[in-house]
């Protein structure tokens, strides 16, 4: 999600400490080819069907909501609730996911959160009124937040640390893929099946096909060997290693993955009462403000109602589901872009950039949905800031929020910190979601995005005056600037320190 929101357990994530794309410094045999990089490539692909399927849940409610508001009688405070009903289960989801997959493991959570996919997707389906919709939409947010924590931390504990950001990164670009497929398929229905009463329904039930193939391939998956370590059972975790490794690798790597356990224990100690300590404390209020920051672009409101943003906008109701395509197809492409991006821009730069070119977008939108007279032109206008939006957005937040969650914390806090940013991410994600229908309806689309400008404002000052630079830091090195404060002087006094 661009936003999605997703964990960020990158190349930067514990156990590749001061390393990222490569493997240097390390003693390690090298990566080379051969049958196991295949098997690493499938083990990706299956399982990154979660994270398409994040995208999709989230993404599909897009086109369906407007057909289905007429069918179940929705106003525009009801439409708020059946797309922030599966926020809420998403928050929870993530919370209770993490747990959940420590206990029984990541290959039999993902499997557990197939089939949750499926019968929630379901029943979304066959809902026949708005109170059954809102309870099936909550579950299938159980299976969406379920997803996004441990998706990315199965691809990361199975992933080699010369390819895990690659690995990890491409669970982001099936989300916003998911995305681009729900709005494709919304478009295609919509036009052909118009006429058919309940074609929302046809939408919705989509979403149970990729559910199938993650169930029916995750069976045939190898547990995370990280995992498998941390329960004693070393032998199969060399045996997983030996499929997705050369075999003096896998022997060698075993090692690291014992040292990677240890850690993931120790980032386990974190808690509430951490944030007595002053330092920790601003970082976790740092890293709330990231994920809060990123939401409060409205990214996925455009995401969520872009095909009625595009109604209010000018566009007949078909039409509007055909332009919303480009939304999609710009979300994809600016998040490879982003991941380009990210590895040679320094990431504060990169977030303050963004949120310039956002709110520029956010000001034009406003100004010419007021100044415009209703009509085609001003429809295509507004279409055309919001693509830019959209692509400025995924190429500088989508992905750069993300990774610097999984850089600035501690590891003794790490698991507890990046539990909270999401937490409030999501929950941030729900209240917009349920108020951007409300929103609109009552002030227009102008004052809307007004609004977004200001909040877009004062986001650019907060990245400005409390983020600090994490690139080209080894997270050994970030710990000891941020407990020491160093890292939130100048850079020229920060260079001298260090």
């Amino acid at each position: 999600m661009a936003g999605h929101n997703s964990n960020a357990f990158t190349d930067q994530s514990p156990g590749s400490r001061g390393t990222s794309e490569g493997n240097e410094g390390s003693t390690l045999p090298p990566l080379t080819p051969g049958p196991h990089s295949r098997r690493l490539g499938i083990v990706a692909v299956i399982a990154t069907f979660g994270g398409l399927l994040f995208g999709y849940d989230t993404g599909v409610i897009n086109g369906a909501l407007e057909p289905m508001k007429h069918d179940l009688g929705l106003t525009p405070l009801t439409e708020g609730v059946v797309t922030s009903s599966l926020l809420i289960g998403a928050a929870a989801g993530a919370m209770v996911g993490g747990r959940l997959s420590d206990a029984y493991g990541r290959r039999r959570m993902i499997i557990w959160l197939a089939v949750l996919f499926f019968f929630s997707a379901l029943g979304c389906v066959v809902a026949p009124n708005f109170e059954v919709m809102v309870v099936a939409r909550f579950f299938l947010g159980l299976a969406v937040g379920g997803a996004s924590v441990t998706v990315p931390v199965f691809l990361a504990e199975i992933s080699p640390t010369e390819r895990r950001g690659a690995l990890t990164g491409f669970n982001e670009v099936m989300i916003v893929f998911g995305q681009f497929a729900a709005f494709l398929v919304n478009a295609i229905i919509g036009n052909v099946l118009s006429d058919l009463e309940g074609v929302w329904r046809i939408m919705l039930s989509v979403a149970a096909l990729p559910a199938i193939v993650l169930f029916f391939g995750m069976l045939r998956m190898p547990e995370s060997p990280r995992w498998l370590l941390s329960k004693g059972r070393t032998e199969e975790a060399l045996a997983v290693l030996r499929q997705v490794r050369p075999e003096a690798r896998a022997v060698a790597e075993m090692d690291e993955v014992r040292a990677l356990a240890k850690q993931e224990e120790q980032s386990k100690l974190g808690s509430w009462a951490s944030l007595k300590t002053p330092w920790i404390r601003r970082i976790v209020f740092v890293g709330i403000g990231l994920a809060v920051a990123q939401q409060l672009t409205g990214i996925n409101s455009i995401m969520y109602y872009g095909s009625q943003l595009l109604i209010e906008a000018g566009f007949e109701a078909n039409a509007a589901l055909i332009a919303n395509v480009a939304n999609g197809v710009v979300s994809v492409s600016a998040m490879l872009v982003g991941l380009k991006l990210i590895t040679i821009i320094p990431r504060r730069k990169l977030l303050v950039g963004g949120f310039i070119g956002i709110t520029t977008m956010h000001l034009l939108v406003g100004v010419f949905s007021l100044v415009l007279p209703e009509g085609m032109m001003r429809a295509y206008v507004i279409l055309v800031l919001v693509v830019l939006f959209v692509a400025c957005m995924q190429a500088t937040l989508g992905l750069t929020v993300w990774v610097m969650l999984a850089e600035i914390f501690p590891l003794k806090i790490r698991g507890f910190a990046i539990g909270l940013s999401v937490l409030c991410m999501w929950l941030t994600n729900a209240a917009l979601s349920l108020s951007f229908p409300s929103l609109v309806a009552g002030i227009g689309i102008s004052s809307t995005f007004f609004v977004f400008a200001v909040l877009g404002v004062l986001s650019t000052i907060f990245i400005a005056t409390q983020v600090p630079e994490t690139k080209g830091r080894s997270l050994e090195k970030l710990e000891e600037d941020i407990s020491t404060g160093a890292i939130f002087l100048p850079s020229e006094r920060n260079s001298r320190r260090r």
